[in-house]
């Protein structure tokens, strides 16, 4: 299916959008690889922990990201809040 790379890109991009409020290449990068990271944590999570301890500083990067789409997420719910309340 030809069309699949771009319906696919489209899912991701309004999961960007939706998730930190706005998309761009770097946000959608991120959500990405927090999404894959946080899926394949929960599936297996002792693949995770070995890689963990294998690239440290991967480790202190995903934190990084995961710390920093937490506060663009709190950002744009609460910008949801107040434009609910203002209407």
């Amino acid at each position: 299916m030809k069309e699949f790379p771009e319906q696919f890109d489209a899912l991701l991009e309004k999961y960007t959008e939706l998730l930190v409020g706005e998309t761009d290449a770097t946000k959608k990068e991120m959500v990405t690889q927090y999404a894959l990271y946080s899926f394949i944590a929960k599936n297996m999570p002792a693949l995770v922990k070995h890689w963990n301890s294998l690239y440290p500083e991967g480790k202190d990067e995903m934190k990084r990201i995961v710390g920093e789409i937490k506060e663009m997420n709190e950002a744009h719910r609460a910008e949801m809040s107040r434009k609910k309340t203002d209407e």
